[in-house]
């Protein structure tokens, strides 16, 4: 019997510099096999050119390939229950399936079925005050209790609070997305909260065993984690805090954004304040959490037929033949919105836009949760 495919995968992964993008290349026009024999039989030029390398990182490729043990490498993985899941196949989370920037692989241990659950991740600072670190427990363990995942990248500060507190619940979903490979913890200090939710969860990477925890490869993380957001939640951000990275990925793939506001004095609140301001979802209470969940989950397509929430209505109208009502309608893309939202991406003035959304109150196409606006099945 052959050394799989998957084998080979592994090893091109663990080259230096190979990241998704170049590996993305590379299988376009060759198979993990094809591009391994060509390493091995010294064809850097090829290689450059198929990944849009120099000819000098082909080259470090072909010499760290003759002294790689494919098998010896594929072995270590499947003794650590390591399971690799290929985009296109069967297992690959459908919540990535049409993410153009999804990982050509992941690397999972524990159980992957918990990303079919609902999802919510959690993201923040590093350094953050007990303010954060409680309120991010506090949304962790509310979201575990009401069968909501967990997700954030196992980071210091509110990521471990927000793990921490779902891990207060039995039979929680927790999922945490690392930046290095799965034998690698970084940082060390979240040893024994890696290990529970190793066993009791989810522990993903795009990164074979091995991989060191390479500062580039957070933002990469981020991505991913953003992609299984049904709602994204900032806790607390400096105004420049990688925190945000997490949130913009998210708000460019359609997905929910909410941060929780802070003391304007914090630096640790700079971030999650601006969002706010820019227009993002505001957590006043934990319950806003879950009115925005409840919303998501019932608007969107189910799980086979999620391509793209409202596209076939949006698709079927004509924008010259749009009314006023029916503009503002399609503007919720079936989300929750608020009004400065609905008047950025609708016609209407803000006066215009609220009064036509007291009509449509009135009519029961549309409810009010708060500052939330919300389609009805009425609608």
């Amino acid at each position: 019997m052959g050394i799989p495919a998957e084998a080979y995968l592994v090893s091109l992964l663990k080259l230096s510099g190979m990241g998704p993008a170049r590996l993305e290349m590379l299988l376009k026009e060759l198979s993990p096999r094809q591009s391994w024999q060509m390493l091995i039989n010294e064809i850097p030029a090829k290689i450059a050119k198929t990944a849009e390398v120099s000819e000098h990182l082909a080259a470090r490729w072909a010499a760290e390939a003759a002294t790689e043990d494919v098998e010896e490498t594929w072995r270590r993985h499947c003794e650590a229950a390591v399971t690799m899941i290929r985009r296109g196949g069967e297992c690959y989370p459908w919540r990535l399936s049409r993410d153009s920037d999804a990982p050509s692989v992941l690397f999972a241990q524990g159980d992957p079925s918990l990303l079919d659950f609902p999802l919510v991740t959690i993201v923040g600072t590093r350094t953050c005050t007990r303010y954060g670190a409680e309120v991010a427990f506090e949304l962790g363990k509310a979201a575990a209790s009401r069968g909501v995942g967990v997700v954030s990248g196992l980071a210091l500060g509110i990521d471990a609070a927000a793990h921490s507190g779902a891990l207060e619940v039995a039979g929680a979903a927790v999922v945490g997305v690392v930046g290095s490979g799965l034998d690698r913890i970084y940082p060390k200090g979240n040893a024994s909260l890696w290990g529970r939710v190793r066993e009791r969860g989810l522990l993903l990477s795009e990164c074979p065993l091995g991989t060191m925890p390479e500062r580039w490869r957070f933002p990469a993380r981020n991505r991913i984690m953003a992609s299984f957001a049904d709602v994204c939640v900032v806790v607390e951000s400096h105004v420049d805090g990688g925190a945000l990275t997490t949130a913009v990925e998210a708000a460019k793939r359609g997905r929910v954004v909410m941060a929780v506001p802070g003391p304007i004095r914090s630096p640790a609140s700079a971030g999650t304040n601006r969002l706010i301001a820019d227009g993002c979802g505001v957590i006043c209470e934990i319950d806003d959490l879950f009115v925005v969940m409840d919303v998501v989950r019932e608007s969107l397509p189910s799980r086979a037929g999620r391509t793209g929430a409202g596209s076939e209505r949006q698709a079927s109208s004509d924008p010259e033949e749009l009314t006023p009502d029916t503009e503002l309608l399609s503007a919720f893309e079936w989300m929750p919105a608020t009004l400065s939202t609905l008047a950025e991406r609708t016609t209407g003035h803000l006066g215009d836009v609220a009064c036509r959304l007291e009509r449509l109150i009135a009519e029961g196409k549309v409810v009010q949760r708060g500052l939330w606006y919300e389609r009805s099945s009425l609608a």
